[in-house]
């Protein structure tokens, strides 16, 4: 009998992911950031003839089980696809096709009753990027790469798992199941290291990959708000957090909903840590739902981005909803934060720091009073 699954890594530029110099060839229109890619990948092709992501990692593999149980034989199939830039100048337009390097196939290793295949796929822009650099030669021409690395594990029972296991810091990395769906994305997106950093050596075609920060998917409820709360009556306000830094704090009064664009973000109560949340994810409607005090703390595990608007944007039934999706709150104080009916866990997420770097006393000052 033969079992094959596949797990997908879409990867595209989220709005406001540029910094320093660049970013102004997409504030002026002369290239763009992206879409965010579908909820289900349907026709891959078709994303990539309609401009939906800059590249794909499809690894693709197969096992072959004989009548006793045990796996005869395995193969890989699929690759990467390559999206392009479009470049506008005035009334013109040129599109720049992405060079792909080639695919990277580690040798299928083989345990009791399973098969795990990992694949590295991606590349570069055909668009020259010239900038200084951190190490020789110092200043760099092409672009910087970009590449994803995935895993699939394959058992004799026709269960399959894949996963993100590595990818350049930039830029953001959506990854698909078998069947298509989203299943996880990669938690940070690092433009400014990625740019000065990701050539040569330091990629996966030379000696070494970068380990994926990766996070679950937000709800659906959630991905509908974060529309409404980027495009919606009220311009957002935009902040960046170092990890450490407190969003807010347990006790103090405010009523913004904070949307995480970037990185991933703790949210701790009474000096318990109740959950990790990435990119995507929806935080702090229970004050507006209570007595407009905080019921828990929020800080930066890693650098972050976040958007916030006042709570009052959004209709009081959805923000009960979210709310409800929230449940590790509700936890006895003394029940262990792993047994706390997790809604969304994090995965692979940075290391636990302690409490005291988790949560300084030190807020961000331009917060306010949230």
């Amino acid at each position: 009998m033969r079992h094959e699954s596949c797990v997908t890594s879409l990867s595209w530029i989220p709005s406001e992911a540029v910094t320093g110099g660049t970013r102004m060839a997409f504030d002026t229109g002369l290239t763009h950031y992206d879409e965010p890619p579908p909820d289900e990948l349907g026709d891959i092709e078709r994303l990539r003839a309609t401009d939906r992501f800059r590249f794909a990692n499809v690894l693709r593999a197969w096992i072959d089980v004989d009548d006793s149980g045990q796996i005869t034989a395995s193969g890989y199939d699929g690759g990467g696809l390559m999206g392009s830039t479009m470049v506008k100048i005035g009334g013109l337009r040129h599109r720049f096709q992405a060079i792909q390097l080639p695919d990277l196939h580690h040798d299928p290793q083989q345990g009791d009753g399973w098969v795990r295949f990992v694949q590295t796929t991606g590349g570069r822009t055909g668009l020259p990027a010239p900038r200084p650099v951190r190490r020789r030669p110092y200043v760099q021409w092409q672009a910087p790469l970009v590449w994803t690395t995935l895993s699939l594990t394959l058992h004799a029972d026709g269960r399959a798992e894949g996963a993100l296991t590595g990818a350049s810091r930039f830029p953001r990395h959506w990854v698909y199941d078998g069947e298509g769906k989203l299943s996880h994305k990669s938690g940070l997106a690092d433009f400014r290291d990625w740019y000065r950093k990701s050539f040569g050596r330091h990629s996966p075609w030379g000696d070494e990959d970068s380990p994926a920060l990766v996070t679950a998917v937000e709800t659906a409820l959630e991905r509908s708000l974060s529309v409404q709360l980027m495009h919606g009556g009220a311009k957002p306000s935009i902040r960046s957090l170092k990890a450490g830094d407190v969003l807010v704090r347990q006790g103090a009064p405010g009523t913004n909903v904070y949307l995480v664009l970037d990185g991933v973000v703790r949210v701790e109560r009474d000096g318990e840590r109740l959950a990790e949340y990435g990119p995507g994810a929806l935080l702090g409607e229970r004050a507006h739902l209570g007595d407009g005090t905080r019921t828990s703390t929020m800080a930066a595990v890693t650098a972050c981005r976040v958007a916030f608007v006042d709570a009052g944007q959004f209709a009081r039934t959805d923000l009960v909803e979210l709310s409800g999706g929230h449940r590790r709150e509700d936890a006895p104080p003394d029940r262990p934060a792993e047994d706390a009916a997790p809604d969304r866990p994090a995965e692979d997420a940075a290391p636990d720091r302690p409490a005291g770097d988790a949560a300084p006393d030190r807020p961000l000052a331009d917060v306010g009073g949230d």
